[in-house]
């Protein structure tokens, strides 16, 4: 039976509690606006799936630092930042079903609380000398750009590859996780084949969440019907790859041509979708997700038992498995 977060989290509570503290002191500003932006953001939290990662790494390969306190506040508001920009280009307005900052504030304000945050972290590292942790979630930044902008350039052809695909989500979702794994072991001051293993366990893990993520797209929502919402998008993701590959030239043509052109019609969606199914995307993507999966557990034998350990498979288990 899969355990709840907060059992999850229960090896480390005293640390993320200890973590929020710093954290929310972290986004103090004299300035009464940005304050009053700041807290709104503390207190739009979620799981805080991404400090549980970096502390539940630190502690299964050494113990946890000032530093491991600083540089989960750095993934925590350099990737902030990201997500306030995102809403900004993307003219959203609800962000995990609270408002988004540009939707209250407006998108000038939007942008420079974006950069505030970017500064924040920035200046977070420099001040303490993490230069290393710095390098790596800079580097996660920098790789979440690129994919965006990688699979925006191959979204106007509609002909991805597998391999491009991969690309695409490593750098997009999974260059996130695997900084969190690496944050975790640099700051336990864990030697460079330690943190590569860490970064490695991490990688995977944003693989198989990837792909979970996708594959709803071809599950049934409340109402029993497949959501289609990445194929009204035009994204392509694995399932819809893998039976284009299998497709004949006519077929596959149009497929494409109701992704490219009709994809806001729910019926042609289903098509697509029944097109899916019984080409085996869906199973395809499912058996590809597992294996990433297994693989993700095994960069953990190296490291020696422990309720820290033992509560990061769960957590994989926890974020890859999830039913929504």
């Amino acid at each position: 039976m899969a355990l709840s977060i907060d059992q999850i989290q229960a090896p480390v509570k005293d640390d993320l509690e200890a973590f929020e503290k710093k954290f929310r002191q972290s986004m103090k500003t004299n300035v009464s606006l940005l304050d009053h932006i700041m807290t709104y953001i503390v207190k739009r939290k979620g799981k805080q799936i991404r400090p549980l990662f970096v502390f539940l790494t630190a502690r299964t390969c050494g113990s946890i630092t000032e530093a491991t306190y600083r540089g989960a506040a750095l993934i925590e508001l350099l990737h902030t930042a990201t997500l306030v920009h995102d809403d900004v280009v993307d003219d959203a307005n609800y962000r995990r079903g609270f408002f988004s900052i540009n939707a209250l504030w407006k998108n000038k304000v939007a942008v420079l609380v974006g950069d505030y945050l970017l500064s924040r972290g920035l200046l977070l590292s420099i001040n303490n000398n993490d230069f290393e942790l710095l390098r790596i979630v800079s580097n996660a930044v920098k790789e979440m750009s690129e994919g965006e902008l990688l699979q925006m350039e191959k979204a106007r052809d509609l002909d991805i590859t597998e391999e491009v695909y991969f690309e695409i989500i490593r750098q997009k979702t999974a260059s996130l996780l695997s900084s969190c794994c690496a944050v975790g072991a640099s700051s336990a001051n864990c030697d460079t084949t330690t943190i590569e293993t860490a970064r490695l366990f991490g990688e995977k893990v944003g693989l198989a969440f990837q792909i979970k993520d996708d594959l709803f797209d071809y599950s049934n929502d409340e109402i029993g019907k497949p959501t289609g919402l990445d194929l009204k998008e035009k994204k392509m993701t694995l399932p819809l790859i893998y039976a284009l590959s299998k497709a004949g030239w006519m077929e596959k043509r149009k497929i494409i041509n109701i992704v490219r052109n009709q994809s806001e019609d729910a019926r042609k969606r289903a098509v697509v979708i029944k097109f899916v199914e019984d080409a085996g995307g869906i199973a395809y993507a499912t058996e590809i997700m597992k294996k990433i999966e297994r693989e993700a557990y095994g960069m953990l034998d190296s490291f020696p038992e422990s309720i820290y350990k033992q509560s990061l498979v769960e957590l994989v288990k926890f974020t890859i498995e999830r039913r929504k």
